[in-house]
């Protein structure tokens, strides 16, 4: 578990930038202290609430609210199939708990470290996660409280949420070391870019699909060429 957390510590950085960033947004879309507080207990996905934020406001149906909060996580069950054979032996509600405290750091970082491992679901593994979880999940709650007792100062000039991108890059740049994860960052964010004015933010979605098949496609071809 302290190894979990030890390998997590540098993305908290960037988490916490952006539970600010949400704080700050859910406060400034409307919404009351206590139901910003609710929201970020209960979503807990800043992708998904800052999505949902400019719909609520303009008083979508609720539907499409909770559409475009599902489209947006869709990512997670790429995530969940590969962290299955890992925590399949749990019990449901052991995974289910699991699948809330989950964030996209904590999964790189547990990827980077076991997706080679010749036996999955190991004592070790379960426990290195949750050092991966837990503290990703009580610091975005906290920054998110931050950010919702400073919503009503902080001016939209500010633009926080430039800092989190830099957050993230820093986090991210360093796990780029090889070609096939170069040709998936460089694949998603190209696809990012050009989907950007997507609705409901399916060019996320577009992103991580064009990247993950990137990256297979290109580690494929690398295994083809040294058997060459």
């Amino acid at each position: 578990m302290r190894e979990g957390l030890k390998a997590v510590s540098p993305g908290l950085i960037a988490l916490g930038i952006w539970g600010v960033v949400t704080g700050v947004a859910m406060v400034k879309a409307g919404l009351t202290e206590f139901q910003a507080i609710v929201m970020s207990l209960l979503v807990y996905a800043g992708s998904a609430q800052l999505t949902a934020l400019p719909l609520m406001a303009a008083g979508a149906p609720i539907w499409l609210i909770f559409a475009a909060g599902i489209i947006v996580n869709l990512r997670f069950l790429i995530f969940g199939a590969a962290l299955h054979p890992f925590f399949r032996d749990l019990s449901w509600r052991k995974r289910l708990f699991l699948g809330y405290l989950s964030v996209d750091v904590s999964f790189i970082v547990f990827m980077s470290r076991f997706a080679d491992a010749p036996k999955k679901g190991t004592f070790e593994q379960h426990w290195f996660f949750i050092g991966t979880i837990l503290p990703a999940w009580i610091v975005w709650q906290a920054a998110s409280m931050v950010g919702i007792a400073l919503g009503a100062i902080v001016p939209v000039s500010w633009s926080l949420e430039f800092g989190a991108v830099l957050a993230l890059m820093a986090m991210m740049l360093p796990h780029i070391t090889s070609w096939p994860v170069f040709v998936s960052v460089l694949a998603s964010g190209l696809t990012a870019w050009l989907t950007q004015l997507w609705p409901l933010r399916l060019g996320l979605l577009a992103a991580v699909i064009v990247g993950i098949a990137a990256g297979m496609w290109t580690e494929r071809r690398l295994k083809v060429k040294d058997k060459s």
